[in-house]
């Protein structure tokens, strides 16, 4: 392990290795920990054999080995561990070293330490006694004397803010959408991985009138929401990869009943079984593609455990605002990951107004269940509502009346309707933003779902060495916002980095008539900025020459 420091020619040593400098005091100071040094360089995209530790590039630098291995070996050589043990204890020697140096105390460490180890006691010391000995070797080696130790003030909280996973945002939404638009939510859910946990989680919030079902397979828990929907809750069931496939017969019965249906989908690695506890972006042609028919419906992707809250809760508001289903695309890295959390206030959040259909009273016309409004959405005709009996189900329906129909040209009516009734939804979505970047220059990134810090990490950091690109992150992928061609159209090329074979590249050429480079990831892995970073540099480089 190495501690580096230097407080001239910070910038290059960030573009180099890809780390992150803090501006403290009108100085670039940072402190990096080597581990493997090998896998380091090769993330830092250097070629096999390069080594700047003995290549003179770092001679503006001064170099602090610490021999970390060697030295928790020396602190734990009477701890009775085995050395293999010994040896796991190396992180917490290192963690004592971080915390001397930005002045944090270790009282909380040690408590988690014994509440993790409850039933080890000896490996509870252990870890302990390493996490010291870093400590006291940061305060007492002369090499670190003029290094300097950093005090980092709390930061100033305005609100509350709790932990979530992605998960727990998806099934936290549900509810807030729930009550924002009168409605008692249902969910029809089959366990399955990296899902489980929407459904665990709403189990536990029936003080809010949530009801949740845990069915005996995937079809049953979308059928039994489907149902719901029809009889007048706010309807939303889960699933990874496989079970999506499972529902795609019901998820076609739901776009022709035209009735609102929340679809999580938390992605991981397939064909089949797959990678269960790994992420993927594989989904996205199923969702938007997986039914037989003509039977379009939106798609939006999260991307962060954050927003997996808000983009569940448009998903919520689009569903029973256009009376359609509704995929929201998340991924196993997302569920599972948590970030912190300001608590959202209601008031903050946007309206859902369902449009239920008006009791009929005897002088009125006959129901006409399928009759559109401007927006082409049907009216929410409650079963139990005085008058409103009407016919419904899988059958094509008559324009209006929704009696079964065969009739050629009405059928063809029918499915340009429901498809027009989705391409419109793009009038009620936010127009598409630039991330970061210029708003018209050399190179584009177009991102989605979870690949946005890194593709958000490497443009700065291109930006920052004097490359022209910009940053553009796609939530609603169907319908594309109205403005998403204007904007591709102000940039020589665009790349779209992906956790698949290629597939937003593929809609994005169908649609827009262009040519996008790919850059495609399939390891159950995220991206990393320094894979996207080199990508970036190697495409302007190209694109310069």
């Amino acid at each position: 392990m190495l501690f580096l420091r230097s407080n001239i020619e910070a910038p290059k040593i960030c573009k180099e290795f890809g780390f992150i400098a803090k501006e403290i005091s009108g100085l670039h100071r940072f402190d990096v920990c080597f581990g493997h040094l090998d896998i380091f360089l090769k993330l830092a995209g250097y070629p096999a054999g390069s080594n700047p530790l003995e290549d003179g590039s770092l001679s503006n630098y001064i170099l602090f080995p610490v021999p970390i291995l060697q030295l928790t070996r020396e602190a734990l050589k009477e701890s009775g561990l085995s050395s293999k043990e010994i040896d796991r204890c190396k992180n917490m020697f290192v963690l004592g070293l971080l915390y001397w140096l930005y002045t944090l105390p270790l009282e909380g460490t040690f408590e988690t330490l014994r509440a993790k180890f409850q039933k080890n006691v000896l490996m509870a010391e252990a870890n302990i006694r390493a996490v010291k000995a870093g400590y006291f070797f940061g305060d007492e080696t002369e090499l670190f004397a003029n290094l300097g130790r950093f005090d980092i003030a709390p930061q100033k909280q305005h609100g509350v803010y709790r932990r979530v996973t992605g998960n727990e945002a998806c099934a936290i939404a549900l509810t807030a959408a729930s009550k924002k638009a009168g409605l008692q939510l249902f969910l029809g859910s089959y366990p399955i991985t990296p899902a489980t946990e929407i459904l665990s989680t709403l189990a536990k919030k029936k003080k809010y009138g949530v009801k949740t079902f845990q069915a005996e397979d995937e079809i049953a828990g979308i059928v039994s929401s489907i149902g719901a929907a029809y009889g007048g809750a706010l309807a939303a069931t889960n699933t990874s990869g496989p079970g999506l496939a499972l529902k795609t017969e019901a998820l076609g019965l739901a776009v022709i009943l035209e009735v609102p249906l929340v679809v999580i989908n938390v992605q991981r690695g397939g064909p089949s079984t797959g990678l269960p506890t790994k992420p993927e972006q594989s989904d996205l042609f199923m969702a938007m593609y997986g039914r037989h028919g003509e039977a379009p419906l939106p798609v939006i992707a999260a991307c962060s455990p954050v927003d997996c809250f808000y983009c569940t809760y448009e998903a919520a508001r689009i569903a029973v605002e256009h009376m359609t289903p509704v995929i929201c695309l998340t991924d196993g890295y997302l569920a599972l990951s948590s970030e912190p959390w300001k608590v959202e206030s209601p008031d903050n959040l946007p309206d859902i107004t369902p449009h239920f259909h008006a009791p009929r009273q005897p002088e009125d016309p006959p129901v006409l269940p399928y009759k559109r409004d401007d927006r082409l959405v049907r009216a929410w005709a409650i079963p139990g509502t005085k008058g409103l009996e009407h016919r419904i189900g899988g059958l094509e329906k008559q324009n209006e009346t929704g009696n079964v129909s065969h009739d050629p040209e009405n059928h063809e009516l029918m499915t340009k309707l429901r498809a027009q009734k989705i391409n419109q939804i793009a009038d009620s979505i936010p127009l598409q933003t630039i991330d970061n970047g210029p708003k018209n220059g050399d190179l584009l990134v177009l991102g989605w779902g979870s690949s946005y810090g890194a593709i958000k990490t490497a443009v700065e950091q291109a930006i920052e060495q004097g490359y022209n690109v910009a940053h553009a992150h796609l939530r609603y992928i169907h319908p594309f916002p109205k403005n998403l061609g204007e904007i591709l159209g102000n940039y020589k090329k665009i790349l779209i980095p992906e956790l698949n074979n290629g597939q937003l590249i593929h809609i994005i050429r169908d649609t827009f008539l262009i040519a996008p480079e790919g850059f495609t990831k399939i390891q159950g892995v995220p991206f990393n900025e320094m894979e996207i970073l080199i990508k970036i540099t190697d495409l302007l480089k190209e694109l310069q020459s």
